[in-house]
């Protein structure tokens, strides 16, 4: 039995554990916190926030991986008015339909060397391409996704479009998945060791094997002590509203004047805040030398337009400014390829959501751990990983 060390315990590290494990070998996992999850965990209560992660979506490789094993668990359901509640802001008010020119987008082919912005203007004029650029902001978490490759936004616009919707809500908040997974790692042996910070390779025990880092990226280049793990990125404010209920109140609001998102997360799972209240979650992509506060106040202004009478009303408050939100981003002439590779040779291999593996949010996490695993198990020969046209993942989850 081969033995493999893995190094974090959010989504990539749980995943490439239990990989590994299914494969046959014996996994020791190190989390440097009291409990895993990275950012996908989810407070305690009596207000469930997640730290990262909302929405599950269906159209990634992820998703038939975690259904096999039973891991999604259960999923709330929107009711039937959520989409009635569904507002844009466009023009510094509120309406109810965005632009439909936009939606011409998600046709034909985008190139990769080019920016989204001009790309798009040419198909469909400035202002649909600029409402659409904003409205995968809740996929990307940047502050002008313009900016992007017209090729990596097309597919985020295409999927957060996508009809029925590829977006699902698990049930009590994506910690529940990190407590199957864990779950189902140490029911095949994995070794988990919570509170155990690795602070370099040369201070795990003999015979760790092969290393599987799943940190941030920013943790795994202090870690490997290489200074080319490095990625682009967004900045973006987060907050968390608990507010009394009140009828009328928007189920999302999204920013199609700037990249932004407001959800009403109890509209679909009642059980993420205490009766009576709701709880609402947004974040605000904010530029490079901006503000947290700067971008709050945005918040607060659509907050104004959604949700009458918030402040009045308001029961939880809580801010963050936060980097790394966006897992990857690709500018024009660059894709998933040119991201940090997973394997950084001594039988070192890196997970994670700003590493060279394709999917949309934490499907790059994903992709990569599985890679990470197969490769580590000696199922594929390293060099392979950087010159496949497409990914194996789906393999080496079978």
């Amino acid at each position: 039995m081969h033995h493999i060390t893995v190094i974090g315990g959010g989504f990539a590290g749980l995943t490439a554990a239990i990989s590994s494990a299914e494969a046959g070998a014996r996994v020791t996992l190190y989390e440097a916190h009291q409990s895993l999850g990275g950012r996908a965990r989810t407070a305690d209560g009596p207000y469930r926030t997640n730290e990262g992660p909302h929405a599950l979506y269906n159209g990634g490789p992820h998703w038939p991986w975690l259904k096999k094993r039973g891991l999604i668990g259960k999923l709330a359901t929107l009711p039937p008015q959520a989409g009635a509640r569904f507002r844009f802001h466009r023009g510094g008010r509120l309406r109810r339909v965005p632009p439909l020119g936009m939606f011409r987008l998600r046709y034909g082919v985008a190139p990769v060397d080019r920016d989204f912005a001009g790309w798009a203007a040419e198909r469909v004029g400035e202002a649909a391409a600029r409402a659409a650029a904003n409205y995968t902001g809740v996929a990307l978490f940047h502050h002008d996704p313009g900016q992007l490759s017209a090729a990596f936004v097309q597919e985020r616009f295409r999927r957060a479009t996508s009809m029925p919707p590829e977006a699902h809500y698990v049930r009590g908040g994506w910690g529940g998945i990190i407590d199957r997974m864990a779950d189902r790692a140490r029911s095949l042996g994995v070794t988990i060791e919570t509170a155990a910070r690795v602070d370099s390779l040369g201070a795990l025990p003999a015979g760790h094997g092969p290393v599987i880092v799943a940190t941030s990226l920013a943790a795994a280049r202090t870690l490997l002590d290489d200074p080319s793990l490095t990625g682009e990125s967004g900045r973006t404010a987060l907050f968390d509203l608990g507010v009394a209920t009140r009828r009328g109140d928007a189920f999302v609001v999204s920013d199609l004047d700037a990249p932004g998102w407001i959800e009403r997360f109890t509209t679909q799972d009642r059980s993420l805040a205490p009766a009576g209240e709701q709880l609402i979650q947004g974040h605000i992509p904010v530029a490079p030398g901006e503000s947290r506060a700067a971008g709050i106040a945005r918040a607060e202004h659509l907050l104004d337009l959604g949700f009458p009478g918030w402040r009045e009303r308001t029961t939880f408050r809580r801010e963050a400014l936060s980097t790394g939100r966006t897992g990857a981003l690709d500018y024009p002439g660059t894709t998933w390829r040119d991201r940090p590779a997973v394997v950084r040779g001594d039988d070192v291999y890196l997970a994670g959501d700003q590493v060279a593996a394709p999917g949309l949010l934490c499907e790059v996490s994903f992709n990569s751990a599985l890679e990470a695993s197969a490769l580590a198990l000696g199922a594929h020969a390293a060099n392979r990983t950087r010159t496949a046209g497409v990914p194996r993942v789906t393999r080496a989850a079978s």
